[in-house]
């Protein structure tokens, strides 16, 4: 009875887990997700680079373009920045998630900001969660140090 309760469990888990995409609210001006945040006095991913040059954290709004989700439920984001490379978002204790069809939108974030290295273990987490093939993840190797952004709040701005 045990056995066939556990099963029952996990396949309802499953089922939900599959469908977690589908239920969040699609990407829209004005969509927001997790604490209610607008854009005054946001700042921009460069400025937000340089002043983690000279600080070691940084509290606020940053708006920046999505550059990449995560393909499996919408658990983080990355913000493109202006040499290629991106800026992680993660969100306050997965409290929430953001839709696949965010990637191109303008946000703006509310959070904290700070420099971060990054295992190598997370960093085959992230890629796979982004959907990069088995010969992509085994290519990393090193770690990685870069701006780490822990999200409230998501603003879609276009």
């Amino acid at each position: 009875m045990k056995t066939i309760i556990s099963l029952l469990i996990c396949t309802f888990m499953a089922v939900g887990m599959g469908f977690a995409q589908q239920q969040i609210t699609p990407a829209k001006k004005g969509v927001q997700y997790g604490k209610k945040i607008d854009a005054k006095n946001a700042i921009s991913v460069a400025a937000l680079e340089k002043k983690l040059q000279t600080e070691e954290n940084f509290t606020g709004k940053i708006t920046g373009e999505v550059q990449e989700v995560c393909k499996k439920k919408g658990c983080f984001l990355t913000l493109k920045r202006a040499d290629g490379e991106s800026v992680m978002v993660r969100f306050t204790d997965y409290a929430y998630f953001v839709p696949a069809d965010i990637v191109g939108k303008q946000i703006t974030v509310e959070g904290r900001a700070k420099m971060k290295e990054t295992s190598v273990e997370w960093l085959q987490h992230y890629a796979e969660d982004k959907g990069a093939s088995k010969e992509e993840i085994a290519k990393i190797t090193q770690p990685k140090k870069d701006i780490s952004i822990v999200a409230d709040g998501v603003v879609v701005l276009n």
